[in-house]
């Protein structure tokens, strides 16, 4: 018999002991009995002589004739399972599909795909008219679903075989690596290519061009409109020549249409998109094409830094600053970190992009561990956004909006231009208020008011789910007199559909865009001009390309002035530094204009009149002087049950295992921002040291004991290395 150590993808941090009638390969998957189940597991390491006294189980079986990890990709998840402090089990499932996970095989099956006969709607849609649900399935299908399983589930079979007896839809079989003709990306062709970069994209170019075939993490910090993807399509135009691949990680799920549509338009490579929205079949071809070498170019969200590549010879991060590269649940990896580890592991060049880096990306390179780009001009001769402080003391505002900016939108309207309102709550208004007693319905299991939404007459808990049915009468007093407290997106649609009733308008919020190429047609229609109005969250923010926006109004940011949170000023000077770059992007002047009760304060000021890398480089000082990262370290210990007293007695017990701990400070237990939730209360202990090592030193001992103690089983807990949210 032959001994092997296997990973479980279990909360243990440990591995299994198992025996198999012939020796493994570190890699491959087996399925082996845990207890009363039976689980996937991947063994990581053979044992020659027999471990121990114990009888080890044997193996059910072999599922891979070969690893399924590549080297890179199975060190990578060592050493975040190490940095991490996460079970190794959890980390190497993570790192796979989810098909993989449950023991498919790793070689992928041919499928079925659709395609419409006609590619112009104008061809169907007449002819549909009478038929929404078919309608409905044919512009699913235009906005990018191509998995029939998925378009039967959604519309039923018999919408389907309707649309291809009527020959408007194809369904045909197509095998999983029908792109192979893609192998040699030497042989690809650049389509469109902007020969007339400026001085400063040349210079970044040529620099990175340098580095080729060697780690080197450059920092791209170029102001918003400054032709940064255009530094990305140049620097990837050698790499592919050098028949070697690219890894993209984007923020959002958002990002991806118009990411993906300039890619396409450059280079004829195959290009996989792996985000949420792709299905389990779709991703497990795209890993497996990445894998053999087939696709030239993979972008994706967080997980795509897992991808297993046959020749990597780049690494992208754009938007690097932005907080969705940061897992808050499970493993709780940053991928911007992890793409810098993967960097070196595949000795291979990074590029961070971002107009607003984090202050952690920006310390490394002024501290020169990275090398530092900078773009300080908008491309194509767009010009700079004029950013204006709007005082609303003492003004009058209605539903949120100060009665002043309604005439600013009113003058870049009649321009013919498009105006953009943020706000970043979405719904009608934050709480329902009894005007007679006071009383405000409250979500009891995260005691935090409900927010109402008046679209489909429901009061709604954002951090639950909860919702219920508004009420007509106070659940106190019994009064009728009820009133709305604080303005959402859809508050401010209503106002702004009364004052200007001729201007067409859109709301873009996580309620509006839901289902699948919701989102992508929304930002097609702006960019046609569809729509005069946009209202939005961040969802508007994040890296669109708006050339018909010319003003930027900027409302409810006050609350994030005196956040507890030490990184709130860092994330407001983010949001409000892309927000002003959406506006003005191509020959017209653009303006934003910022609502606040607090025109003086300084941080405001900082940004207005000296720009986000004047304040982030000040922003450092700050840290420094408080010894806050990047210039210190932490980590956070979460504990969360419905009993309170529970939660609070594990990490007071957790903090007395730490104590004896060297260069190692400790605060708490302390309620979370947000103590109760879902209804668990939540508490945090909080470990603070000048730099790393002490921490994992800490971690590395003392782990084992924390989990041992017999409150362990009676909470939810876990670690977080590096934390950045605190609520």
């Amino acid at each position: 018999m032959h001994y092997i150590q296997v990973a479980l993808p279990v909360p243990l941090r440990q591995t299994f002991t198992y025996c198999s009638p012939q020796p493994i390969a570190v890699g491959c998957r087996v399925w082996v009995p845990f207890g009363r189940r039976k689980l996937v597991g991947v063994v990581v390491a053979m044992a020659i002589n027999k471990p121990g006294d114990f009888e080890a189980k044997e193996i059910d079986q072999l599922i891979d004739s070969a690893p399924i990890f590549t080297e890179v990709v199975f060190t990578l998840c060592q050493w975040l399972a190490s940095y991490y402090h996460h079970p190794i089990g959890e980390v190497l499932h993570s790192a796979i599909p989810v098909l993989l996970r449950k023991g498919e095989s790793a070689t992928p099956t041919d499928t079925e795909v659709v395609t419409i006969a006609s590619s112009s709607p104008d061809d169907w849609s007449q002819q549909l008219a009478r038929a929404p649900k078919q309608l409905a399935c044919m512009q699913a299908i235009c906005s990018g679903e191509t998995d029939p399983t998925a378009l039967r589930r959604d519309f039923g079979a018999s919408v389907v075989n309707t649309l291809q007896q009527k020959a408007l839809l194809i369904i045909e079989t197509r095998p999983w690596n029908s792109i192979a003709n893609a192998i040699n990306f030497a042989t690809y062709k650049v389509n469109q290519a902007n020969l007339n970069a400026d001085r400063e994209q040349a210079l970044a170019i040529a620099t990175v061009s340098q580095k080729l075939n060697q780690f080197a993490p450059f920092l791209l910090e170029g102001v918003t409109g400054s032709g940064k993807t255009e530094v990305y399509l140049q620097c990837i135009e050698q790499v592919l020549a050098n028949d070697q691949q690219v890894l993209i990680l984007i923020p959002e799920i958002g990002l991806t249409p118009q990411t993906l549509a300039r890619f396409q338009q450059r280079f004829t490579v195959a290009i996989g998109v792996l985000h949420s929205q792709v299905n389990n079949t779709q991703r497990l071809h795209i890993w497996h094409q990445a894998k053999q070498g087939q696709l030239g170019i993979v972008i994706g969200t967080r997980s795509a830094i897992f991808t297993p590549m046959a020749r990597l010879g780049m690494i992208i991060v754009d938007e690097e600053h932005d907080e969705s590269f940061k897992q808050q649940d499970g493993l709780r990896y940053h991928a911007r970190d992890t793409a810098v580890k993967r960097a070196q592991l595949d000795n291979v060049p990074l590029i961070l992009g971002s107009a607003t880096p984090s202050l952690e990306s920006l310390n490394n390179a002024l501290q020169k561990r990275y090398f530092h780009l900078h773009l300080t001009q908008r491309a194509g001769g767009a010009q700079t956004t004029n950013q204006i402080i709007y005082d609303a003391r003492d003004q009058l505002i209605e539903d949120g909006i100060a009665e002043g900016l309604l005439s600013v939108m009113e003058r870049h309207l009649s321009l013919g231009n498009q105006v953009m309102v943020f706000l970043n709550r979405r719904g009608f208004a934050t709480a329902l208020v009894c005007h007679h007693c006071g009383h405000t319905p409250t979500c009891q299991r995260c005691e935090q008011p409900y927010t109402l939404h008046k679209s489909n007459r429901t009061l709604q808990c954002h951090h639950c789910g909860a919702s219920r049915r508004i009420m007509q009468q106070c659940e106190q007093c019994h009064s009728s007199e009820l009133i709305m407290e604080g303005s959402g997106t859809e508050r401010i649609e209503h106002a702004l559909a009364r004052h200007f009733p001729h201007a067409k308008q859109v709301r873009i919020d996580s309620d509006s865009i839901r289902g699948k190429g919701r989102l992508q047609g929304l930002l097609e229609d702006i960019n046609h001009q569809r729509y005069q109005i946009l209202i939005g969250t961040q969802i508007l923010s994040k890296g669109h390309h708006f050339p018909h926006v010319t003003l930027v109004v900027v409302l409810g940011c006050d609350g994030a002035l005196f956040s507890a949170d030490f990184r709130a000023p860092e994330k407001l000077a983010q949001l409000v530094t892309q927000l002003a770059g959406r506006a003005g992007r191509a020959q017209k002047k653009g303006e934003m204009w910022l609502q606040t009760h607090n025109p003086g304060h300084v941080l405001l000021q900082d940004l207005i009149n000296n720009g986000y890398a004047h304040f982030a480089r000040h922003a450092l000082q700050d840290r420094k002087l408080a010894q806050l990262p990047p210039y210190s370290a932490q980590a956070l210990i979460r504990a969360e049950a419905q009993n309170k007293r529970h939660a609070y007695d594990f990490l007071h017990a957790a903090a007395t295992l730490l104590a004896p701990a060297q260069q190692l400070n400790l605060l708490g237990p302390l309620p979370s921002f947000m103590e109760k939730k879902q209804g668990r209360f939540r508490f945090a202990l909080v470990l603070n040291s000048p730099q790393k090592a002490p921490i994992h030193r800490a971690l590395n001992h003392y782990l084992a004991q924390i989990s041992a103690l017999p409150l362990a089983t009676k909470v939810r807990w876990s670690v977080d290395i590096d934390p950045i949210d605190f609520s």
